[in-house]
This record gives structure tokens, C-alpha cells and sequence, in this order.
């Protein structure tokens, strides 16, 4: 027996405790953050593989604690963000200063967002059983994670000076990823999946385009990821309006500002002359 039907095995126990669902979260997440705290003694590929293996243990033991939720229901979307949420914090790690400090500060953070994580798409999972008051603050979070998420990985490939035409491609296959869930749990309705494939095609394909002019922008890469985030808070928050029929004026206009406000610290912080 290798070391991954070993841990598989590990997992399987331990999530099969006769234990509430949210004390299975909790060890889930501890056990995630004390990996994700380990993972930062490693650098280059060794970081990157672990990251990504943790990545993939996230979804593992999501499933294995919602398996049972999930029988009879078409969740699996649920299952896209918090990927990319351990995938991101591995990726940041490896663009920030590598300090004692920072292993702490980013190993909280990381805990922190990832039980919220774990909690919010729970709620997602029940909602489709039955109703539950919760769900629209399970969405917030959610959404406010998919931005964090956006702008460390941004942030990561802008780092990576990678040729301008791989870039917004990596940059168009995330956004396409997280759009999609972010309005499917906004829908939790599987007749309307094309209809979320196709505006999440549309929104990635355009800032896909934005992202290719900003490689060429006198910007560094906190302002080129916070332009990218404000820009797809913008598309998709309208999105999200459309689908829940409240797009009014006013809802609009409170988009379009954040719209606005990118498009300005953008041109405010932009390096020119150099």
C-alpha cells in the first residue's frame, strides 16, 4: 500500500467519526493550516507541488464530509473554490516577503477564510434541501473570498513575466472557474448551466482582453490584480443582480462606481515616464 491509499485512508477514519459536521470542519481546517504553515519551509517546485496537493485534499475532504448531502443533488460546482483557495494562498506565499511573520500572518489568514469556506459551501449544499436564512450571507462571503482568491493568483502570474500571450489565457481559465460558481450559487438551478457557461465565457473572454493590454501598462502587479479583481467585481455582481432580477438603478450605478474607481487608481498608480 503506497503513502496516498495510506492517507486516503487517514482522511476516510477520520471523517467517519461519529462527530458533528462542524467539528469535522474544524479538524479539517486545522489540519489543512498546520500543512499550509509546513508547506512554507519549502520553496520553487517542492511549494508548488504541495500546494497543489493540498489543493486537491481540500476538495477530498470536502467531499467526504458533505458526501452524504450531495447523493441526490448536482453540487459539484461547489467544490471549484476551495481549490483555488489553497491553490492561491500556495501561489502568494511565493510572491511575498518570506519572514517568520508573514508564515503566521498568511497561515491565520488562510485558517480563517478556509473554515468560513468550508461553513459557506455547507450552507449552499443544505439550501438545496430545504430553506435556510443563512444562504444570503453565505454568499457575501463567498463572493468576498472569490475576490481574494482573483487577486492572489493575479497577482502570482503577473509575477511570473510569462509571454503576453500565456498570461491572460492563465488569467482567462481562472476567471471563467470562479465566475462560474460564483453564479451558479446565486442560480442552484442545473437547467440554466449553459446559460452560466455562457456568461461566464463572456466575462472571462473580456477580462482576458484587459489583462493582455495591462502586461503592456506601466503598472506593477498589486495594482494590475486590483484592477482585474474591481473589474470582475463589477461584471459579476451585475450578473449576480440579473439573475436574482434586482437589477435596478441603483444597484447599477453602485457597480459601475467600483468600475469607476479601478479604472482610476489604475491610471493614478500607473508609472508613467518610467
Amino acid at each position: 500500500m503506497n503513502f496516498l491509499q495510506v492517507f486516503t485512508s487517514f482522511l476516510r477514519k477520520i471523517v467517519s467519526l461519529r462527530i458533528s459536521k462542524r467539528q469535522k470542519f474544524v479538524f479539517s481546517t486545522l489540519l489543512l493550516l498546520v500543512s499550509f504553515f509546513i508547506s512554507t519551509y519549502y520553496t520553487g517546485v517542492e511549494h508548488l507541488v504541495i500546494g497543489l496537493s493540498l489543493a486537491l485534499v481540500t476538495d477530498f475532504l470536502l467531499f467526504l464530509i458533505l458526501r452524504n448531502d450531495l447523493k441526490n443533488n448536482f453540487f459539484y460546482p461547489i467544490f471549484i473554490l476551495p481549490f483555488f483557495y489553497t491553490l492561491s494562498f500556495s501561489l502568494f506565499y511565493l510572491i511575498i516577503p518570506q519572514r517568520f511573520v508573514s508564515k503566521i500572518l498568511l497561515s491565520l489568514l488562510f485558517g480563517f477564510g478556509l473554515y468560513s469556506l468550508l461553513l459557506t459551501q455547507n450552507i449552499f449544499v443544505i439550501s438545496a434541501l430545504k430553506t435556510i436564512n443563512l444562504l444570503r450571507s453565505a454568499r457575501i462571503v463567498s463572493f468576498v473570498i472569490t475576490l481574494l482568491v482573483l487577486f492572489f493568483i493575479s497577482n502570482f502570474v503577473f509575477s511570473l513575466h510569462l509571454p503576453f500571450f500565456v498570461s491572460p489565457v492563465v488569467i482567462g481559465i481562472v476567471i471563467f472557474f470562479l465566475n462560474f460558481q460564483s453564479l451558479w450559487i446565486y442560480s442552484q438551478d442545473i437547467t440554466k448551466i449553459r446559460e452560466l457557461l455562457v456568461y461566464s465565457s463572456f466575462i472571462s473572454f473580456a477580462i482576458m482582453q484587459l489583462s493582455l493590454v495591462l502586461l503592456i501598462w506601466p503598472v506593477n502587479g498589486s495594482i494590475y490584480s486590483l484592477f482585474l479583481t474591481g473589474i470582475f467585481y463589477t461584471y459579476s455582481g451585475l450578473s449576480h443582480a440579473w439573475i436574482e432580477k434586482r437589477l435596478f438603478k441603483g444597484v447599477l450605478w453602485e457597480y459601475i462606481w467600483v468600475g469607476f474607481l479601478s479604472v482610476f487608481i489604475l491610471l493614478a498608480f500607473s508609472k508613467w515616464g518610467i
